[in-house]
């Protein structure tokens, strides 16, 4: 499976098997985020055979089940932290898809444990639950494009990465997000204010990054 494919084939799921992750899996999950925590300075780390991972109040109220594996979303405090999470996270997401995995990203309903390591300057942010989905999730709605960008007169590139950037997860499939083309071929990213707004906004712009292709373009 492709990278492309991933995108169109993956989708939240928060029921899983007891089936553990194997070896290769664990081993390629483990190379991406050693590789995503020395390129942006975070400290995500995967966590396996925990099931108490998302056993509070509020997951039950989500219906997760048999979630016994995730990725700790921590990282130096910065005002970058959270897009820099959303952005390698979802690298993640996409990568476990492609093995064959399930995931689901879960912002405030997860139970900080001991498993975790978290600095005096780190924040603990969210994790990813990931697994072998009961189901394969399915596909939510999402705003036109016309609200997610401007588009008139853009490039097929542009376009692209929008549409591309629209198949992204974001809390409560809110989709706050814009694109804007500016000269130069710059493009403009912006996200209004709610809760994870900032990792959602990394979520898109990898996706956006994904579609357009980054040597047509760079984030203003």
């Amino acid at each position: 499976m492709t990278i492309h494919e991933a995108i169109l084939s993956r989708h939240s799921v928060r029921q899983y098997s007891n089936r553990p992750l194997t070896d290769i899996q664990t081993a390629a999950l483990r190379q991406q985020i050693a590789e995503s925590n020395t390129a942006k300075n975070l400290h995500m780390q995967l966590v396996v055979n925990e099931p108490k991972a998302l056993s509070g109040l509020l997951s039950k109220f989500l219906r997760f089940s048999g979630a016994m594996n995730y990725i700790a979303m921590v990282g130096m405090q910065s005002p970058r932290l959270h897009e820099d999470l959303g952005y390698e996270g979802e690298k993640l997401v996409l990568l476990a898809q492609t093995l064959g995995l399930n995931t689901c990203w879960v912002g405030g309903s997860f139970s900080r444990n001991r498993n975790v390591q978290v600095g005096r300057d780190e924040m603990y942010v969210a994790v990813i639950a990931i697994g072998h989905g009961l189901t394969q999730g399915k596909q939510h709605p999402s705003k036109p494009i016309t609200s997610l960008a401007d588009i008139d007169g853009t490039p097929d590139w542009f376009r692209k990465g929008v549409e591309c950037a629209m198949l992204a997860p974001s809390a409560m499939n809110r989709q706050n997000f814009h694109f804007t083309l500016l000269p130069d071929n710059k493009v403009k990213a912006t996200t209004k204010p709610a809760p994870f707004s900032g990792m959602d906004l990394g979520i898109a712009k990898l996706h956006f990054e994904l579609g357009a292709g980054k040597e047509n373009y760079v984030f203003a």
